[in-house]
């Protein structure tokens, strides 16, 4: 018994067997980033649409006198809510600090986790694109070598358009994730700003 030949055939069965569900997979992801790019489109317009603060306004914002429409509002009226209860029942500011804190990181966390499926695609796709490419590839390097020109030229369909699809699914879930990135970050630096601002203005210092 040939033990090489063997272990080769095992290997070419198990790569075999990976080619279609590398190419659902590739499908999944490409159907993904649809999606994805119809929810940044939603958030750019929204984005488009929410005006920015200006200057002179700041001052008013962060001593809290003045509302701003920011894109994490949401957070904003969690922090008032937290904010009222010194005047409502004396709450210890000490531990209202801390609700304070312990909303930043859940907002914090809560948006950051929103960026982890692009982060995925920008894996997923060339990784499963290559698979489904170099599959049909073998499979048609064979058919070469047997004079089967037919089996070739449909094997290297199958592989270049995996390569085509996994390309563009990585590369614009990257450009997705570098934008939305710069958004969030931008965003976060905004709500710590006035988030700290405004408790300092209601609490007093952090302790």
């Amino acid at each position: 018994m040939n033990i090489g030949a063997f272990i080769q055939s095992i290997l070419y069965l198990i790569s075999s067997s990976l080619l279609y569900p590398a190419m659902i997979v590739l499908l999944v992801s490409f159907m993904g980033l649809v999606v994805a790019l119809g929810a940044f489109l939603a958030e750019w317009a929204e984005r488009a649409r929410i005006k920015s603060p200006a200057p002179d306004d700041w001052p008013a914002i962060l001593r809290g006198r003045r509302r701003i429409n920011h894109f994490m509002g949401e957070a904003l009226g969690e922090l008032e809510q937290i904010l009222d209860r010194k005047s409502e029942d004396g709450g210890n500011s000490a531990a209202l600090w801390a609700d304070v804190e312990r909303l930043w990181r859940i907002t914090s966390r809560r948006h950051k986790k929103k960026l982890d499926f692009l982060r995925v695609l920008v894996r997923m796709g060339p990784s499963t694109g290559l698979i489904a490419t170099l599959i049909p590839m073998s499979t048609g390097l064979a058919a070469l070598s047997q004079g089967d020109m037919s089996r070739l030229s449909a094997d290297l369909v199958v592989a270049f358009t995996a390569t085509i699809v996994g390309l563009a699914v990585g590369v614009t879930a990257f450009v997705l994730y570098s934008v939305r990135s710069r958004w969030l970050e931008g965003d976060l630096e905004v709500l710590d700003l006035v988030m700290t601002s405004r408790a300092e203005a209601r609490l007093g210092p952090q302790v």
